[in-house]
């Protein structure tokens, strides 16, 4: 009867939880309202990977991923429990400096993928109250970010190389035994622990998952967890990386795909804005996430702040990372960039803060973001580059400007302003306020209608024998007119209707008007007519590709052939399952591709880690380096036959796959079909 009962309860329970996946636009928005507004938060990558300070065994190129790069057995590991012992640690400092920066929350590890918990956890030893520290630094932290008006976030992997119920483990862990794993158990720590980090520690601002790629994680995981997390606190925050479908470092979830809350593009910003997405942008301020005692590559305050304004003017938040040492200290580096983005910001905070993204797509001296206000419109113009003339030109502005004044100015002094055509021109100061970025006020009458210059969209620039240029624009009530000789369009250039034609290298330049005026810059871009590379003469070639594997730990992609393969054959295709092993391997593959007609192709990699590809001795795509599932694309022009092909490929640790793909020629985007793919017999 008993176990009845509690069926029945269970049953209740399942019928009347919330599916906070259904939650309606509005209830986000006002959910999301603070973090929109706030811009800009500190992440702090924390944990016993800060005693080694990036060094093994002569080897200093790791950090918080140290011990799968430095293949670490977990025995060995656990020695650095008995010396974590931060003393120098101060939470109020650390927040201090956060506040005093500018930062309205912060994100720090509660967990990372080695399993060690900077928190009491009553679910495992392998936390902080095991170390000689013996004290909560997550609860030290929250009480000191509510002291100084800062919100506490968690940063919470998924991924674990310590439970004994996570799996895959690494493939280099002989060691470690995965018979009678059972990840649904891991599954109930990882939302004991959550549990924990939402209860006893107040009001969590944005709980940050990551490590999320491992096929034993799902959709079904993933929405249950976020639900789950979002039943202890219903107006958390929780980023995309709770599901799966993340397009790597991009960060930004594919379509059909839940991606909780915000997408998390890593080490890099979106080109364009992405209207009706909210995304952060995480960076680190050197080159690792956690602390490196011999990485010193740090970026230039200049550029922090030039990524903070490019990121809001984008409608995006920007994630800040700092690695401490061991001792609990912020690197000097660090303290100093922090120290002048601080200073920076008294003077133009206004201009980031509960801002909206620019209205303008490109700003060739910078970049703006905006403000409402009552009926008027505020544009903050955050000038990169001061005019040399003292003339900020403000393109394709059709309200009637208020008054203008530097930000920094405590009178206000108006500036002058003048309209030149479809620009606004305001006579600044011969000197740049700031060193790094000055900001200028610019009121209009309104709300704002800014013309942004007609979109070139061809995804080509060479053609063989012609090729139709396609023109766009957002707005309705104008005409677009161009010339295809790089000279600005007047009311007498051609009119575009639906496409411009080019049977010769031309520079395409169009321009908005209205009842007979320009009403927008310009936009221009040239188009080549090239000689498409010549076939190779191939007699009697065989199907697939020939293959030579390698193994070994890059960065980057090797030589492979100053390399000793491992072994060697042929494949139908790019088959990166003909491995020994799952990390730290290579490829290097060739043959020919069959061209059908004569055309400009585009051929895509899409790997985790890099790739290149050749078509001849020309290096057509370069998508190299170690990162998550990424796309790159290169074109060239061929004539139909045969083509010389290579493509490499290597894998250092944790995800592993490559497609390389074609376009043209009548061929739609798609992976090479190994009908095209040939080698000598």
């Amino acid at each position: 009867m008993k176990k009845i009962i509690s069926l029945f309860i269970l049953l209740v329970i399942t019928i009347n939880a919330q599916d906070y996946t259904k939650e309606s636009k509005e209830a986000k928005d006002l959910r999301m309202q603070w973090w929109s507004d706030a811009r800009f938060g500190l992440f702090i990558h924390w944990g016993l990977y800060a005693i080694p300070a990036g060094e093994w065994n002569g080897s200093t190129n790791h950090a918080e991923w140290i011990r799968t790069t430095a293949q670490i057995p977990l025995k060995e590991y656990y020695k650095f429990v008995e010396q974590f012992n931060p003393v120098k640690f101060d939470a109020e400092e650390w927040v201090k400096m956060a506040k005093d920066a500018g930062m309205k929350y912060i994100v720090i590890t509660s967990k990372h993928h080695d399993g060690f918990s900077l928190f009491d956890s009553k679910h495992t030893d392998f936390d902080v109250m095991s170390t000689p520290f013996k004290r909560d630094i997550l609860k030290e932290l929250s009480d000191a970010c509510r002291k100084y008006g800062l919100k506490i976030c968690w940063y919470h992997s998924i991924m674990d190389w310590h439970h004994p119920d996570y799996l895959p483990r690494r493939e280099w862990e002989t060691d470690r035994s995965a018979e009678g794993a059972d990840f649904t158990r891991f599954f109930q720590y990882l939302k004991n622990q959550l549990k924990e980090l939402l209860t006893n520690y107040g009001e969590i601002g944005v709980l940050w998952f990551d490590g999320e790629w491992e096929d034993t994680w799902n959709s079904h995981y993933g929405i249950e967890l976020y639900n789950y997390v979002r039943s202890l606190q219903p107006n958390i925050i929780i980023n995309n990386r709770v599901g799966v479908g993340r397009s790597g470092m991009e960060g930004l979830t594919k379509a059909g795909e839940f991606g909780g809350d915000f997408g998390t593009p890593e080490q890099q910003i979106p080109s364009t804005g992405l209207p009706g997405v909210d995304w952060e942008a995480c960076i680190t301020m050197n080159n690792y996430w956690g602390y490196n005692k011999f990485d010193k590559d740090f970026k230039s305050t200049k550029e922090l702040l030039q990524m903070l304004v490019d990121i809001t003017s984008k409608g995006g938040n920007f994630l800040l990372n700092v690695g401490p040492t061991a001792e609990g200290l912020f690197p000097q580096e660090s303290i100093l960039r922090l120290k002048e983005i601080g200073e920076w910001m008294n003077l133009y905070d206004e201009s980031i803060y509960g801002t909206e993204a620019s209205p303008f797509n490109y700003l060739e001296w910078g970049r703006s973001t905006k403000k409402t206000l009552g009926n008027n419109t505020r544009l903050y113009l955050h000038v990169f580059n001061w005019p040399k003339d003292a003339k900020l030109v403000v393109p394709g502005v059709l309200n009637k400007p208020v008054k203008s004044y530097v930000l920094s100015d405590k009178q206000k002094v108006l500036l002058h302003t003048t309209r030149n055509e479809d620009a606004i021109v305001i006579n600044v100061p011969l000197t740049p306020p700031n060193e790094n970025v000055s900001v200028i006020v610019l009121d209009v009458e309104g709300k704002d209608e800014i013309i942004n210059p007609p979109a070139i969209i061809n995804p080509i620039n060479i053609f063989i024998d012609k090729l139709d240029v396609i023109v766009n624009t957002d707005h309705n009530d104008v005409e677009v007119r161009y010339t295809t000789d790089g000279t600005t369009p007047t009311m007498n250039s051609d009119i575009y209707k639906d496409r411009i034609e080019l049977r010769n290298t031309s520079t395409i330049t169009v321009r908005s008007f209205r009842n007979g005026k320009p009403v927008s810059n310009v936009a221009r871009e040239s188009f080549t007519k090239v000689i498409p590379e010549k076939p190779v003469k191939v007699e009697n070639p065989e199907a697939g590709v020939n293959y030579f594997y390698y193994e070994g730990i890059w960065e980057n992609l090797p030589d492979f052939n100053s390399l000793e393969p491992v072994k060697k054959g042929t494949s139908s295709n790019f088959d990166i399952t003909l491995r020994n092993q799952n990390d730290y391997f290579g490829f290097q593959y060739s043959g020919y591709v069959l061209i059908p007609r004569d055309d400009v192709y585009t051929f895509y990699t899409d790997s985790d880690d890099g790739s290149k590809l050749y078509i001849g001795d020309k290096l057509i795509v370069d998508n190299d380096g170690l990162h998550g599932m990424q796309e790159k694309k290169g074109i060239v022009a061929l004539s139909k036959g045969f083509h010389r092909l290579k493509v490499l490929y290597f894998e250092r640790s944790v995800g592993n796959d490559l497609k390389v793909l074609i376009e043209g020629g009548g061929i739609k985007k798609q992976i090479i079909p190994d009908s095209m793919l040939f080698h000598d017999r």
